[in-house]
């Protein structure tokens, strides 16, 4: 899954992607694919969904569908960063010249949520159908790990699966960065069994926006065999443009609305100011120091001060308070952190 600072209390993106690409078999066999792809994406500040799909015309008139939709979601903190999440997946497919499969998995997890990394362990069940065959179902096991460093965000899992009597184990790894109009994911996966065949994947997608409502795509790598729907191993090269509708806001009517910090500014440094009644130490913590706490001078009134050397631009930002609780203060805008949080923003003209 990827984290990311998404702007206003609950979002919406659409998108709908146009391209070719081909799928390569073990064996040397081979399918080329013209595809549609839409996509849509919700994101509030506890929660992250998205439903996605394709449309492929195959060789000699035949086509095939497939469809996905993802929800993550998590509680409020409990105590300082403990948190409980909920993950469920649902995707299928179905083929005009041969049949239909489902897949459904969910997993329940405890999760440490910090600004710039978390931790997560989890379980829950795996489910899986093919038209013509009987169903199969698992055990499904997590832990994992996420955190930003060097302007990027990095991800990793492990996860003991029992399937059919015996135990498989896939090792995830992922980095996504983004640099101007360009955005980069590579993925990995190791899968490990002493009774099944070990295998390893790799994949990677590449996108540059020549504008705001679009995007060239190339991808390409391997994807492991799906023990649920059926589908084996395979070689892929997929090339796209995609059309983004820009992300509406929707303003919540429980929810005020302030606007972002804007700092007083001197030359290349920013002055902060915050009222912070009966704490003993308040630090600023932000994007732009990859959330390095800062810490800021108190002041006669329960105020706290610092200065930032920050060039114009949008930041987000965090206050630590008495070395242990993360907060916004009122009265500045924030945004979702994507792992159940929220941070303010900072713009500096």
């Amino acid at each position: 899954m990827r984290w990311l600072f998404l702007p206003v209390l609950l979002q919406t993106q659409a998108s709908v992607g146009l391209g070719v690409g081909t799928v390569r078999y073990a064996g040397g066999s081979s399918l080329a694919v013209a595809a549609v792809s839409p996509g849509l994406h919700f994101v509030s500040a506890t929660s992250e969904s998205s439903v996605s799909g394709t449309v492929a015309a195959l060789a000699h008139g035949a086509w095939v569908a497939q469809g996905r939709a993802d929800f993550w979601g998590a509680t409020a903190p409990l105590d300082d960063a403990w948190r409980l999440g909920g993950e469920g997946i649902l995707s299928g497919t179905t083929r005009s010249d041969d049949g239909r499969t489902a897949a459904l998995h969910g997993v329940a997890e405890v999760l440490w949520v910090r600004p710039d990394w978390g931790v997560g362990v989890g379980a829950g069940p795996s489910a899986g159908w093919i038209s013509g065959a009987p169903s199969v179902s698992a055990l499904h096991t997590r832990a994992r790990a996420w955190w930003s460093a060097g302007g990027a965000s990095w991800a990793a899992s492990v996860e003991p699966t029992h399937f059919l009597g015996a135990w498989f184990t896939d090792v995830n790894a992922s980095v996504t960065a983004d640099r101007g109009r360009l955005s980069a994911t590579a993925a990995s996966v190791l899968r490990t069994s002493a009774t099944y065949a070990s295998s390893a994947a790799a994949s990677a997608l590449v996108q540059f926006h020549v504008s705001p409502a679009a995007a060239l795509e190339v991808g390409g790598g391997s994807y492991l065999r799906d023990p649920y729907q059926g589908f084996p191993r395979a070689a892929f090269v997929t090339a796209a443009i995609r059309l983004v509708r820009p992300p509406r806001a929707a303003a919540s009517a429980a929810e005020p609305t302030w606007p972002p910090l804007l700092p007083q500014a001197h030359g290349d440094t920013v002055t902060v100011r915050f009222s912070m009644p009966g704490a003993g130490a308040v630090a600023i913590a932000g994007d732009w120091n990859d959330w390095a706490p800062l810490p800021l001078r108190p002041l006669a009134g329960d105020q706290w001060v610092g200065e930032l050397t920050l060039r114009p631009g949008t930041y987000h930002f965090n206050l630590l308070v008495d070395g242990k609780d993360w907060v916004v203060p009122r009265g500045v805008a924030t945004v979702p952190d994507g792992l159940g949080g929220i941070v303010g923003v900072l713009i500096v003209n």
